[in-house]
């Protein structure tokens, strides 16, 4: 099952949350309404206007529930993942941390990020979790958080966290992160009727005279508790079958994109063989038990939101024998394991960066194959990537005083005009000392390898995010202004530009920019037509090899569209209004997209830069996160 089925998979499997908590609702209202019946002996009055009490319970009871989840829901996506981590203790790790675990920490999630193709999310801490564990929260990948405990950090190596951290990207790729959401929304919204039962019930216990004229709305509000808890029950067993099943499919990935099993097994190991295990001590662990890396309380096996920790392992081993738990478990009471010291003596100190290529040769059929599905030579690219940005640069780039600096300095011109003028734009708009500070850095980045300016974007775009929203405005609206200060649009300032914008707008108000519709490729042919002539434009230089480019994409989305080949007049920039339409395809046509893509990119046999900037872009856009292509 590749990127763009899962991806099919999980909107089905969100249908049918949907339905069974609509089936869970009527069951819940039919109940009400039985006890409604009942106690105020409908059965007696006139067919109408029992129906009518009865329309206006059921419409009471469903609007409880449905509003009560709706707000559930609504509140945690506004919150992103961040809120999650922080409602269980989770404390922010700072892109500049010097704490040697932290910045271990850091480096894995980082280098995990850029190999995926995902913004680098949020990172939290929980200190006061001894437990192995982490999770991934968030709505879009733009405000995900990836939270992990104590016990994570201490106890496991570089292999092990590398494989729990690939383990919780899984999620953040598959879209497990919004159904989590949505399972928590539901739960809480059959819950509430339970609340308003328990709160009727105590309020008619305390009625002095009028207790014997409150029989029939006790009846009421005890079956509404009951009903409502009955609710709870069969919704705890769905939230636990689908999390069972996506736990599963994330080791999968896990092992797929690591190419090993050893990391994600020591860490279930681990977990087994420790007397913490993956326990968590918060109060807020059951909102989160299904988001978990592991088990997170003490469940039956009917309620267990993870597969069994043996199972589990021999899945990912098929020689293991349940029996060694027992005895790590005895090895480990006495002297627990030190995941720093492992390391030393494993030797997995990081290997030295190796320059990327400028010119990347395509293979079509492998490319959009590879969208959501990491593979080991992924991360030692991507690894490769920020070891050969310079230690000043990326430093500076996880520093929220000279982060904003940086990132102007990758737009500045070469040309000493364009530059002046620049200049002038900076010190106007945030003083002489900010302006002065971005002239240094873009003398530095003047010989940055241009394959590495986009990954320093993305690093930056993770420190970025902590600042004040209405400063994040600010300073998106000056890349803008630099942008146009020479009246002409590169590839790369497009790319920069589109992908900042898209990032902070998610990470601010945790929607896409144009936000949510579905659309098909046959509606969004004029869409998929424009994306293809500006890519055939940036890699070929001449127009018939651009246009046959353009040509040999469109036959193989749209065969029978008929749509010339038009570059637009504005460049990149035509892009703009195209991404409602084709963020809007499903996974399928999107497949067809990115598969077009590279049909344009490889008629030449040749990848550039900016046509690699480009492709990453729009798959960042699209939400269809595509690795660094080797």
């Amino acid at each position: 099952m590749n990127f763009f089925e899962r991806q099919h998979e999980v909107r089905r499997m969100s249908s049918r949350l949907v339905w069974l908590f609509a089936l869970a609702v009527i069951g819940i209202v039919a109940v009400v309404d039985a006890a409604v019946w009942i106690g105020f002996g409908l059965g007696n009055r006139p067919v109408e206007s029992a129906l009518t009490v009865l329309a206006i319970v059921s419409g009471i009871a469903i609007v409880l529930i449905g509003l009560a989840s709706w707000i559930r829901m609504l509140l945690l996506r506004r919150g992103g993942g961040g809120k999650v981590a922080r409602s269980v203790g989770g404390v922010y790790v700072p892109e500049d941390t010097t704490d040697p675990e932290l910045r271990r920490l850091r480096n894995v999630v980082e280098e995990v990020a850029i190999a995926s193709g995902m913004p680098v999310p949020e990172l939290y801490l929980l200190p006061n979790e001894p437990g192995i564990n982490a999770f991934a929260a968030g709505w879009t990948p733009g405000d995900a958080a990836v939270a992990v405990t104590r016990g994570t950090l201490e106890r496991l190596n570089r292999d092990e966290l590398q494989g729990v951290i690939a383990h919780e990207f899984s999620h953040v790729i598959n879209g497990d992160m919004r159904l989590n959401i949505r399972l928590m929304g539901v739960l809480f919204g059959i819950l509430g009727l339970a609340v308003v039962g328990r709160i009727m019930l105590a309020g008619g216990g305390r009625g002095g005279s009028r207790r014997n004229n409150a029989g029939p709305l006790l009846l009421v509000a005890l079956a509404a508790l009951i009903a409502g808890y009955i609710g709870v029950f069969a919704g705890r067993l769905i939230k636990a079958a689908v999390s069972r099943q996506r736990e599963y499919l994330a080791d999968a990935s896990a092992v797929q994109f690591t190419r090993q099993t050893e990391g994600i097994a020591g860490a279930l190991m681990k977990i087994g063989g420790l007397r913490e295990g993956s326990k968590l001590r918060s109060g807020k662990a059951e909102d989160v038990s299904h988001m978990l890396f592991g088990e997170g309380m003490n469940f039956s096996s009917m309620f267990a939101t993870h597969p069994p920790l043996a199972k589990r392992i021999q899945v990912l081993d098929p020689t293991f024998d349940p029996a060694e738990l027992d005895r790590l478990s005895r090895q480990w009471a006495a002297e627990p394991p030190s995941g720093r010291q492992e390391d030393a003596a494993l030797g997995l100190a990081p290997p030295a960066a190796q320059p990327p290529p400028e010119r990347l040769r395509a293979r079509p059929g492998a490319v959009a194959a590879q969208v959501g599905d990491p593979s080991a030579s992924s991360y030692q690219l991507a690894e490769g990537l920020l070891r050969s940005i310079p230690e000043p640069i990326r430093a500076r780039a996880r520093r929220g005083d000279t982060v904003v600096p940086l990132v102007f300095g990758l737009l500045l011109s070469g040309h000493p005009e364009v530059r002046s003028r620049q200049r002038r734009l900076l010190a106007e708009r945030h003083g002489n000392a900010l302006a002065d500070a971005v002239a240094r850095e873009a003398g530095e980045l003047d010989g940055l390898d241009p394959a590495l300016r986009l990954p320093l974007a993305e690093l930056a775009s993770s420190t970025l995010r902590q600042r004040p929203h209405d400063e994040l405005t600010g300073l998106l609206g000056t890349i803008t202004a630099l942008i146009r200060a020479d009246g002409r649009l590169s590839v790369f300032e497009y790319c920069l530009s589109t992908l900042l914008h898209r990032e902070l707008h998610e990470s601010m108000h945790h929607a896409a920019p144009w936000g949510e519709r579905r659309t098909t490729l046959a509606r969004s042919g004029p869409a998929v037509a424009t994306l293809f002539a500006v890519l055939a434009r940036a890699g070929h230089h001449d127009a018939a090899s651009a246009a046959a480019a353009y040509q040999a994409g469109l036959d193989h989305v749209l065969p029978r569209s008929g749509i010339p080949f038009q570059p637009p007049a504005q460049g990149p920039a035509a892009l703009d209004a195209c991404w409602p339409a084709l963020d809007g395809l499903d996974g399928p046509a999107k497949e067809r997209v990115v598969e077009g893509m590279v049909q344009v990119i490889g008629h030449d046999q040749v990848m550039t830069v900016a046509e690699s900037e480009l492709l990453r872009t729009v798959c960042a856009v699209l939400h269809c996160p595509l690795p660094p292509l080797a």
